[in-house]
């Protein structure tokens, strides 16, 4: 199989802890280089060079990927930038500020015919993938409702998710994880009413909580929960006419080096320890080099935009 050489902009926790680790255990993937305001945390990915700009990184022949760590508010112009530069891209998510982000992002890759794809790795963990799919195939009749929630006291001190400019917040940073749960659910082109949406504000004018529900193709309500000042909880119901599926404990979306189950109906599945940040950046690999693979369609992403939008104007 191909090798994917990749180069990292940002240092940060999600680098550091996922994704370079990700890679170094992945054996067709090799972390090429790395771009960071930050020397030593650089070094601590282990890259083959360390490159002292982003620009460097991006016009850096031996890389083949870019994957995308910074605050959120650049990831739409370091996207393009690496785009406009022939690389493919994986971008954290969320993917941009808004929808005009996402459409110009899209417009980027197609223009330069490159890979671009939001990292939103629960999406790739194989419990999610069974409980899309098995839902997908009607085993749980009509669609009634999907609640679904992440929250955990965040400790921020410093940190641009404080920022609003730099688009902080609960519901931009862990409030993304139920809405592609939804989607995925309910598809690409469905119709989203928001219902309600009760934010607090913080002193830096960030939303701690977002609470919100909302009603989909009129047949479907679902309800999200995103907080950086709750206990740690993540979880994913879904109810139809005839059953319902759950992943069970309270890692709906995080599960990751650890064992974890569904229950569909009456039914318990058991998934063995998997690293969803691996799966991510071996099917990344494998599209790129046109192997059979899955990856986040950038029409979800950009339908999760629309819905990030929707629930940010009713505040």
């Amino acid at each position: 199989m191909n090798t994917t050489r990749w180069g990292l902009i940002g240092a940060g926790w999600i680098a550091t802890k996922a994704i370079a680790p990700a890679m170094h255990a992945q054996p067709n993937a090799i972390v090429q280089g790395v771009a960071s305001s930050d020397l030593k945390r650089a070094q601590l990915l282990n890259p083959i060079t360390i490159h002292n700009s982003y620009e460097a990184l991006i016009n850096d022949p031996l890389v083949d990927a870019v994957y995308i760590s910074l605050p959120n508010h650049l990831h739409c112009e370091w996207s393009i930038k690496a785009l406009n530069a022939g690389k493919h891209v994986l971008c954290e998510k969320p993917f941009a500020m808004n929808v005009a982000e996402v459409e110009s992002m899209a417009r980027a890759a197609r223009d330069n015919d490159r890979l671009l794809v939001e990292a939103v790795s629960a999406m790739w963990h194989p419990r999610m993938k069974r409980v899309v799919d098995y839902v997908k195939a009607g085993n749980i009749g009509e669609l009634v409702s999907i609640d679904s929630s992440f929250t955990f006291p965040a400790s921020l001190e410093g940190n641009s998710r404080l920022s609003p400019a730099m688009g902080g917040g609960a519901l931009f940073d862990v409030g993304i994880y139920p809405l592609h749960a939804i989607t995925a659910l309910i598809g690409d082109d469905a119709n989203t009413v928001i219902k309600s949406c009760d934010v607090k504000i913080g002193p830096t004018g960030i939303d701690l909580t977002s609470r919100w529900t909302m009603s989909i193709n009129d047949l479907i309500t679902a309800s999200g929960l995103a907080s950086f000042e709750m206990p740690e909880n993540q979880s994913l119901i879904i109810r139809g006419e005839k059953s319902s599926a759950e992943l069970i404990g309270t890692q709906a979306f995080t599960s990751w080096h650890s064992a974890s189950s569904l229950r569909l109906g009456e039914q318990v599945e058991e998934f063995e320890a998997v690293d969803p940040y691996m799966l991510m950046i071996e099917n990344f690999g494998k599209k790129i080099h046109d192997q059979v693979s899955w990856v986040l369609p950038l029409e979800t992403s950009l339908s999760v935009q629309k819905m990030l939008g929707q629930l940010q104007s009713s505040h």
